[in-house]
């Protein structure tokens, strides 16, 4: 998340093939803790250097994918961008970009990630008072 002057923003990225937005988030890699794996993703997606701050919580869900059936849990942290730029993010999406909060709420296309999103604003606010 960021503060500008007029309000609060959250970096968004957009899947075309799908007409996807979604938080950045993604799979641990062999020997990472789950902050350091959201930490990487973040910046590997974003194309932002980010800093980590207190877990928001997880989401759960499923998927099928040749034949066979995953169940998937993603744990987000609250993230303050430190630099980077949006430009630089990986070919992962084609787009990311900052998005007001509350219209990132209505965007994402995933309600658990808009939950995950309200939850975290109380979050940032403690988080930038303290």
């Amino acid at each position: 998340m960021r503060r500008t002057d007029s309000g609060l923003e959250v970096v968004l990225c957009y899947r075309e093939s799908e007409n996807l937005w979604a938080l950045p988030k993604g799979t641990p890699e062999e020997g990472e803790t789950r902050e350091e794996t959201a930490r990487r993703e973040v910046e590997e997606e974003s194309g932002l250097m980010v800093e980590s701050g207190p877990s928001v919580g997880e989401t759960r869900y499923s998927f099928v994918r040749d034949g066979f059936q995953y169940e998937k849990v993603v744990y987000f942290y609250l993230m303050t961008a430190i630099g980077g730029d949006t430009g630089n993010h990986d070919a992962e999406f084609d787009l990311a970009e900052w998005v007001p909060v509350d219209q990132a709420i209505e965007q994402l296309t995933f309600k658990n990630e808009s939950r995950i999103l309200e939850k975290a604003l109380p979050m940032e606010e403690n988080h930038h008072a303290g």
